[in-house]
């Protein structure tokens, strides 16, 4: 196929590349590297079949013509990370909701088989023990920054499965999980990153909040091949579909692991989620995915376990790839 990838120079997005030149399909990235790396790209620049597109979901033209000179679509360009969203809560919005909108209008027009990147994210501040993709969304106030993407994302869920309801939109949505591995940086929060980093460099390893909250990651590797799968399965269409792991682990005990795993003698320190958003900050307090309906529609199970992705995040940054 000829695929574009939008937002294909970020973390998820440079590996979900190498998955489809890898399966002989064409291949084109769109991104105007404002969380992105060009470097993220370095191994499949020169590859037969690749090309890579400067430019912003929100321009219209450029969007169409690549939207219909191309098969498949998968969109992945969003502001992401939790310090960006809370930092820059205006971008987060326009990015996320006008991008995803132009992008859905192009894929009906032309009727492009289309896969939507979403976020656990959306499940806000429900107490389930795992998430299932038909469960409430309860967002915070409309005060607290952090929720602008949650509810940016939800539009974009919204807005695909009218397509698919009203257009018929070959259009399937992916809620993804923490996902994590090498080339995600902690520039915008991202957990793992920062702690590798700072183990390796001998600073504080800074835990926020009391550390008991609890997440589950999943390796980037897993992720994508559940994108590619979940784009070509006809039975996933008009569908949300979790993606992630069920190997739970408290932000403490990582920063444990990753202590041990790195040999550092850094200490882990607790600061606040006060000081390290914003005042009124609210976290979850745990996010763990139900997998059954992945597993069901593509046979998904994730194969990387924890220490493992733990030590490919370390190798990365050793090999001196890794940026703050």
């Amino acid at each position: 196929m000829r695929v574009l990838i939008t937002g294909g120079a970020g973390f998820v997005g440079s590996h979900l590349a190498e998955v489809m030149l890898a399966r002989g399909d064409e291949v084109t990235v769109l991104d105007d590297l404002s969380t992105g790396r060009f470097v993220n790209l370095d191994g499949i620049q020169r590859s037969p079949g690749f090309r890579f597109v400067w430019g912003d979901i929100r321009d219209e033209r450029l969007l169409e013509e690549l939207v219909r000179s191309h098969e498949a679509v998968f969109h992945l360009a969003a502001a992401v990370g939790v310090r960006l969203v809370v930092e820059r809560p205006v971008l987060t919005i326009e990015s996320n909701v006008r991008g995803t909108e132009n992008l859905l209008r192009f894929a009906a027009r032309y009727w492009r088989r289309t896969l939507i990147a979403s976020t656990s994210e959306v499940y806000g501040k429900s107490e389930r023990s795992a998430f299932r993709e038909d469960d409430d969304c309860i967002l915070g106030a409309t005060s607290k920054r952090r929720w602008a993407y949650a509810a940016s994302k939800c539009v974009d869920e919204f807005l695909a499965l009218a397509y698919h309801e009203e257009m018929r939109l070959p259009v399937v949505v992916a809620r993804m999980f923490n996902t994590v591995g090498p080339r995600q940086t902690g520039r915008y929060g991202m957990v793992l990153p920062r702690f590798v980093r700072q183990a390796l460099s001998g600073e504080p390893i800074t835990v926020y909040g009391d550390g008991r909250q609890t997440r589950c990651f999943a390796h980037v590797s897993d992720v994508t091949r559940a994108l590619a799968g979940l784009l070509e399965c006809a039975d996933a269409e008009g569908e949300v579909v979790n993606v992630g792991a069920t190997e739970e682990v408290s932000i403490l005990d990582l920063a444990r692991m990753v202590k041990e795993r790195t040999g550092s003698a850094s200490h882990i320190v607790k600061v606040p989620f006060d000081e390290a958003y914003a005042a009124g900050f609210e976290d979850i307090r745990h996010r763990k995915p139900d997998l059954r309906k992945a597993r069901r529609l593509i046979a998904y199970r994730p194969k990387v376990d924890l220490p493992g992705i733990d030590d490919s995040v370390i190798a990365w940054f050793r090999c001196g790839t890794g940026a703050s």
